[in-house]
């Protein structure tokens, strides 16, 4: 299996019945309300497909511009600074560290810290992880649950505080700002406002719906079969994100090493093999994706399951 996936070559026909089977009632279930377009975009080669990425990769954020958070008053609330602008300059080198289990027992900590920048996400910590995920923390992309439900402690715990926050949560794909702002998944706009206002040196910001369902076209635009309707994963989204802040981008078991295992995070005690190739996320695909522009050789993949990527910045696509 990791064969073909290192290849390329894996496809949905191959996983296990089992994950066969959730991918099955995955695409069938549609609550996002996506909208399956028709045929399926050309293969393309891997500086194609950079920048094609490149193209159609535009960091969007919620800047208060927009109803219903222009009449709240948001564009005073947000962060001045969008955050593309935010001391790219300095981001020659960025590692993007996946919470996957594989993470354990690979002493990769010291090559982590590093880079210049590092993005983790959610809840995943570096105390008594530090030999194998560093300890260095630039940016964290969190989902709506971390805000919302009190057991992760968002208001004081250390996790989420001296580094740039970026909060998920997925809207409609056809994004109705107001019916999102009514109903979100879980209530991200309370906890938002509360942090912008006692923390405004902060930078905090939350990734717009459009911007991550434009990351759900560009998978379906480059993948032959029909991929689950419903939004990216943060990693892929973090990943496209450092591509278009940093010159280069080093990605951390997001396709997996040789320590491959159920084991969903390295922080905790759980496992299914979903969390790998994908359930609700269109994980697979999303791998697969990556795989095709991975610069880095073929033994950094198997023993690091590091994959290297360069940056928007150093492209040079024609019009």
């Amino acid at each position: 299996m990791l064969q073909r996936l290192w290849s390329g070559s894996l496809t949905a026909e191959m996983l296990s019945p089992r994950l066969q089977k959730v991918l099955k009632l995955q695409r069938s279930s549609n609550r996002h309300r996506v909208v399956q377009r028709g045929p399926r975009g050309r293969r393309r080669s891997g500086s194609q497909l950079y920048c094609e990425l490149k193209r159609r990769t535009r960091i969007r954020t919620v800047d208060g511009t927009q109803e219903p958070f222009s009449a709240l008053g948001w564009a005073r609330l947000v962060p001045s600074l969008p955050l593309q602008e935010l001391r790219t300059s300095q981001y020659q080198s960025c590692a993007v560290v996946t919470s996957a289990g594989a993470v354990l027992n690979s002493s990769l900590g010291r090559e982590i810290d590093s880079h210049d920048a590092v993005l983790r996400f959610n809840a995943a910590p570096t105390r008594g992880f530090e030999r194998d995920v560093g300890n260095k923390t630039t940016f964290r992309i969190i989902n709506s649950q971390i805000v919302a439900r009190p057991q992760h402690e968002f208001s004081h715990s250390a996790l989420y505080q001296d580094v740039t926050l970026l909060l998920w949560d997925p809207a409609q794909y056809a994004v109705n700002l107001t019916k999102w702002f009514q109903k979100p998944d879980f209530d991200l706009f309370s906890a938002y406002v509360e942090r912008r206002r006692l923390r405004p040196e902060q930078p905090f910001y939350i990734l717009h719906p459009e911007f991550i369902w434009s990351l759900w076209d560009l998978i379906q635009d480059n993948s032959e079969d029909q991929i689950q309707p419903n939004p990216p994963s943060s990693g892929f989204t973090g990943i496209l994100m450092m591509m278009s802040l940093c010159r280069e981008v080093s990605v951390y078991e997001f396709l997996p090493s040789l320590r491959r295992s159920d084991l969903c995070h390295y922080y905790e005690r759980y496992e299914d093999a979903a969390c790998t190739l994908g359930a609700y996320h269109p994980l697979l695909f999303e791998k697969l994706l990556i795989q095709r522009i991975n610069e880095g050789g073929r033994d950094a993949l198997r023993t690091k399951g590091k994959v290297t990527l360069r940056g928007f910045r150093t492209l040079r696509c024609g019009s």
